[in-house]
């Protein structure tokens, strides 16, 4: 089990041997189980994690653990093992404690409970304090802080108030990182690494914009290939000197939108060089050692796919908006797995009510349950809550933990955690690194999000991930397992990729769709879609721009629609269940067939009968143009069409609101059954043998599952045969 507390991420990773992870050994973390860690792309160095289930213990800052009596952290110590706890995750946002001043580190409170958990059998994973820099940094150095889009340099005080590209902070980070690695990595407590916390967003200071013009020159080369790429005639922002560009300033006059996005990508990368600045020091110092840092589900100005290559293994935040569902919870999960395609370590999840959101609900008794086992059915070996022991002051003082501030374990929340522990111990000899099996690939690109943000007049500001995830949501419903991947994903270990909105098509990716669905893939475009090139410039032959060969249409206008609007789609074809009229709303393009057959047409406006819904025929597959945003019941119906027609079947016929995943490892099935609605529901369990993992009962044909319930199964099918 991995539970963090409020100082860091997580991830219980191998046992080591002097230092080293004892290879294909196997090692369990967070709230379970264990997991394989394959560290970078070298499959052969497996760390497989050993078997008790392991817990991550919300992590403590040093200064925090030297306010804490020994009486504390020794009943603390108890109580972790009483719940299954088996990894404390120490010292995020304990840089002032850990540094007080600039020549002096003060090790011993972190030593003290580095020992204490090796002596009881529990284990560490240590996160560096880099997000929130001390005071006397900020004061020696006034250019570490972070300066705002409005030219403000920030004031000392809150996390992530750093400037990435300061030497001054980048050499303090090195400096924290190596004191740590060079006095823990031998430690026997000590099993993985996490960089920082959080990340700062954008800065636009002075030394920013220096940093900024140097990656642009090594981009573009000269200046009027920048001019030509950004189309600065337009407007009148030509440069005529380097020491022109500026930051895309909320005060200024923005420029061109190709600014602001090349200003994305460099802030970005910035931060990720904040990253590999420590993680070089760390894999030096401790090689044997993995490294992660934490992605917090989807951020505009945090690229994940771009950080994926360059960790050891991938993470993802537990915490979305409290109304957020069950399909936008198992939509992040899906994208932590597919950022290396390998189980992730699941961070931050909160046992109860948090602190985040205007009103905090407390979480109902078995939701915590519920959301474990989601996030393990997609691909997570590991549970991860956000925070131990509650804390008595700051904001983490109304965020709840698995300790309240009454100090002990009889408390509704510890009997939830515990109980989890104790099941998941059930599954650590087995369900650990086991895969999920999907073979539809939704693509989710950081780079047509941040250029869809500069599409004036068309979308408001956010509409992209809601567009994926209403595409995510018909699957989902279908039980139908889908990956969310980057635009550099292996189209070709999918049956179906479906791209909505991907306004920027950069050089070769449309080949690769061509070859994609010449081989016999489907391949999904919508409204919007091959707008615009890498550098924000509109495709010669408009859009769908290079998509338009496979495709097989072209766009002649997009209409958007109020909020108060629709229009309608009126099928031509028969396309499955897709029949009769749909709602539409929010943007229509109006398509031009040019090869593409007509599915569907508009049915109000001055464009009724225009094309709505295409499908082209290339090679031995099809590409689908849809033109709108339909209501849900047209993309539950096309979805189900398409992929039947690829041959990808659901994992399991299951009544609206139980959701069905499968994890697959050698000739082992693992069948999970999650029941988010109220009141009872069944399910028909496939032909063969099931066995249920937590209870260890033998199951078979229709079984109940409570509200809220889970059931997990081991499978074997009616053949013998692996699945």
């Amino acid at each position: 089990t991995i539970i963090r507390g409020a100082s860091a991420f997580h991830l219980a990773v191998g046992l080591r041997s002097r230092g080293f992870f004892t290879t294909w050994d196997l090692v369990t973390f967070a709230f379970h189980q264990a997991r394989y860690l394959a560290f970078g792309e070298d499959m052969h160095t497996i760390a497989k994690v050993r078997s008790r289930a392991l817990s991550i213990v919300a992590g403590r800052s040093v200064a925090e653990i030297a306010a804490i009596g020994e009486e504390i952290w020794d009943e603390d110590m108890r109580l972790m093992k009483s719940a299954g706890v088996n990894v404390a995750t120490i010292g995020a946002f304990g840089w002032a404690g850990l540094q007080p001043r600039p020549e002096t580190f003060e090790f011993g409170p972190l030593d003290s409970v580095m020992d204490r958990l090796a002596q009881n059998g529990l284990h560490a994973g240590m996160v560096t304090p880099t997000a929130a820099h001390p005071a006397w940094l900020s004061h020696r150095y006034p250019e570490v802080l972070r300066t705002d889009a409005d030219g403000r340099r920030r004031r000392h005080g809150g996390r992530g108030s750093f400037c990435p590209s300061s030497a001054a902070y980048r050499d303090a980070c090195a400096t924290v990182a190596r004191a740590l690695a060079e006095r823990y990595g031998e430690h026997p407590a000590l099993l993985f690494w996490q960089v920082g916390s959080e990340s700062a967003g954008a800065c636009y200071c002075a030394r920013c914009a220096a940093a900024f013009r140097r990656w642009l020159q090594d981009l573009y080369g000269d200046l009027d290939a920048l001019n030509r790429r950004w189309y600065t005639a337009f407007g009148g922002h030509a440069y005529t000197a380097w020491s022109q560009v500026e930051p895309p300033f909320e005060n200024g006059r923005g420029g061109p939108p190709a600014l602001r996005l090349d200003f994305a990508r460099f802030a970005n990368r910035s931060l990720l060089d904040c990253f590999l600045n420590e993680a070089a020091i760390l894999r030096e110092v401790t090689p044997g050692l993995p490294v992660t840092a934490g992605m917090s589900g989807s951020r505009l100005d945090l690229d994940p796919h771009a950080w994926a290559p360059h960790l050891d293994f991938a993470s993802g935040d537990g915490r979305p908006a409290e109304d957020a569902g069950p399909v936008q919870t198992a939509f992040l999960h899906d994208l932590s797995y597919g950022l290396k395609r390998r189980p992730f370590l699941l961070t931050g999840q909160a046992p109860s009510r948090q602190n985040r959101q205007p009103l905090d609900a407390l979480k109902r008794p078995d939701r915590l349950r519920l959301d474990s086992y989601q996030a393990i059915a997609h691909g997570a070996d590991s549970v991860i809550y956000s925070r131990w022991r509650c804390d008595r002051g700051g904001v983490g003082q109304r965020h709840d933990a698995v300790v309240e501030h009454r100090g002990h374990e009889n408390t509704r929340v510890f009997g939830e955690v515990a109980t989890i522990g104790a099941e998941l111990r059930k599954l650590d000899d087995r369900l650990p690194g086991a895969a999920v099996d999907a073979r539809v690939a939704l693509v989710f690109d950081w780079e047509s999000w941040w250029a869809l943000e500069e599409v004036g007049g068309l979308l408001r500001r956010g509409q992209y991930p809601e567009a994926l995830l209403r595409h995510y949501r018909a699957l989902w419903r279908r039980n139908v397992p889908a990956a969310v991947v980057g635009p550099d994903a292996d189209l070709t270990a999918y049956a179906v990729v479906s791209a909505p909105m991907l306004c920027l098509v950069r050089n070769g990716w449309a080949e690769r769709v061509e070859a994609f669905v010449h081989g016999g893939g489907r391949f999904v475009a919508t409204c919007l879609s091959g707008r615009v090139d890498e550098t924000h410039g509109a495709h010669e032959g408009g859009a769908p721009g290079p998509l338009r060969k496979v495709t097989g249409v072209w766009v002649e206008e997009t209409d958007a629609l109020r909020e108060d609007r629709q229009n309608r789609i009126i099928m031509k074809q028969h396309f499955g269940p897709c029949r009769g009229e749909y709602g539409c709303r929010h943007l229509c393009d109006l398509l031009h067939a040019e090869s593409a057959t007509v599915l569907a047409t508009y049915g109000r406006e001055f464009y009724a009968g225009w094309p709505a819904v295409t499908e082209n025929e290339f090679g031995q597959g099809c590409a689908y143009y849809i033109g709108s945003e339909p209501e849900d019941d047209f993309l539950l119906h096309f979805y189900r069409t398409l992929c039947a027609d690829a041959g990808v079947l659901p994992v399991l016929d299951a009544p609206e609101g139980v959701e069905v995943r499968r994890r697959v490892q050698n000739d082992r099935s693992f069948l999970f059954v999650l029941n988010h609605n109220e009141d009872v529901s069944f399910v028909s369990l496939p032909d063969g043998q099931h066995v249920d993992m937590l209870s260890g009962a033998a199951a078979q044909g229709r079984v109940p599952l409570r509200g809220w319930d889970v059931r997990v199964f081991e499978e074997t099918p009616s053949d013998g045969g692996g699945r």
